[in-house]
């Protein structure tokens, strides 16, 4: 894991209990291990609160296999309520987004990803949703 700043240089991830409040969002579709590595980074780094942005509606129309992302009221039913590698585009974007209006940046702690087991990949909901759409494309060809 680690911190990009301002400047956009990497050290060494914070101390536990380093921030008041910890930031973080993604689509969190089909909620995998990536995901609670995730999160337990975030709930590690923050001492009073995690806020979490789940992405939703046109945020996700660029998204690989994104008829495939579960609705947002069946994949988050099951749980309550940092930035990955994948993600750290969408935190620099908040960065910009907060200079201009004249705040000061966050410090963005980069969280590593998880390898799927079976095929290596980068743990992610896009492989999930890859994962799913080839088994289904497999089973209709076998069906025709």
């Amino acid at each position: 894991m680690a911190v990009i700043d301002g400047s956009g240089s990497n050290s060494e991830l914070s101390a536990s209990n380093s921030y008041g409040a910890v930031v973080l969002g993604g689509t969190f579709d089909r909620l995998h291990d990536g995901h609670r590595l995730f999160l337990k980074a975030a709930a590690d780094l923050a001492r009073d609160r995690i806020i979490v942005g789940v992405c939703d509606g046109p945020m996700l129309t660029n998204k690989q296999f994104a008829e495939l992302i579960q609705p947002i009221e069946k994949g988050y039913a099951k749980w309550k309520s940092t930035s990955s590698k994948e993600t750290l585009p969408g935190g620099l974007s908040v960065n910009r987004k907060r200079t201009e209006k004249g705040l000061s940046q966050l410090k963005i702690e980069v969280v590593d990803l998880v390898s799927e087991e079976m095929s290596g990949e980068k743990l992610s909901s896009t492989t999930l949703r890859k994962l799913e759409f080839e088994a289904q494309k497999h089973i209709n060809q076998q069906l025709a």
